[in-house]
């Protein structure tokens, strides 16, 4: 895997990526909200209607932006297609995870996986990117392995959620950095690809009169809601990511899983053991350590985010 194109060396590019990546995971840390108000629908066909009304908003807002070149100019480049066809795979079986996460009632786990993933991100950086890491972010690495093997062997059983939500994310993240593609554009041309996948299989549950769209006003404007919900974060992570070293992507990630926590223990009230007080306290100690060397807006600036 080729590594990136130097990071542009323009303060105020860097700011827009550090703007939107707080306001991707600002989004996403609440998403949990939104999702419940759909957890008695199968998670399947939620995913397919985000997909759906994202191709609708993305396309409202390309025309409306005039994004059409930098699209034009996308599907023109071979490899950046190809990785999108694995960008788009992965980021629809993450939404499917956390989909099913919210809805059975897994959002303590799905918030330690977004905990872990910048950690992942990090691990990431160094390996196929060649982005140095010192020893304290080693150590960092290594709380948050911790963390999660004191999961397993105290519960008895792998945090499978948690694991796959952060791995999904993270290979997502590091591929969208690895080609040319605008997150608008990018956005686009993922929906596009999994599209008509998802139209069919609505289109399927209508004739099996197992279709939810059409019976509720109320549920069919919650699940057209999903387009925007879809697709804003996705397409400011876009630009976020093309802009800032994956690290700091890492360290803003902090935002969406401390959402997440707090829903998932204040206003959905879900078990919080003592076994996840102390795995949480090793991935949050890793996180500490591995954030303490830099604050996020000190790397702000020529090549330093």
């Amino acid at each position: 895997m080729s590594a990136p194109p130097p990071a542009s060396p323009d303060p105020a590019s860097a700011r827009i990526g550090v703007i939107a990546g707080l306001l991707t995971f600002g989004i996403w840390g609440l998403l949990p909200l939104y999702l419940k108000q759909l957890a008695h629908l199968p998670p399947p066909e939620v995913l397919a209607h985000r997909v759906v009304w994202s191709v609708v908003t993305m396309a409202t807002l390309i025309a409306v932006l005039r994004g059409w070149r930098p699209l034009v100019a996308a599907v023109r480049n071979r490899r950046a297609m190809l990785t999108l066809v694995a960008t788009a795979s992965l980021i629809s079986v993450n939404w499917l995870i956390y989909i099913f996460a919210v809805s059975s009632g897994h959002i303590l786990q799905a918030s330690m996986g977004y905990f872990i993933n910048p950690l992942i991100s990090v691990l990431f950086g160094f390996v196929f990117l060649r982005e140095t890491m010192t020893r304290r972010q080693w150590v960092a690495v290594g709380f948050a392995a911790a963390g999660v093997a004191f999961l397993i062997v105290r519960l008895g059983e792998v945090p499978v959620v948690a694991l796959s939500l952060a791995i999904t994310f993270a290979t997502y993240g590091l591929l969208r950095k690895t080609i040319p593609v605008d997150g608008m554009s990018g956005m686009m041309i993922e929906s596009l690809m999994i599209g008509p996948l998802a139209l069919g299989y609505l289109l399927w549950l209508g004739h099996q009169g197992a279709g939810s769209f059409g019976a509720d006003t109320h549920l069919d404007l919650m699940l057209i809601l999903g387009g925007p919900v879809t697709a804003l974060p996705l397409m400011l992570f876009g630009v976020a990511v093309r802009r800032v070293r994956l690290s700091t992507i890492g360290l803003m990630q902090y935002i969406a899983p401390s959402g997440q926590f707090l829903l998932a223990t204040q206003i959905y009230e879900e078990p919080f053991t003592a076994t996840h007080a102390w795995a949480f306290s090793c991935i949050w100690l890793g996180l500490a350590i591995y954030s303490a060397p830099r604050a996020l807006l000190r790397r702000i600036g020529p090549g330093g985010v």
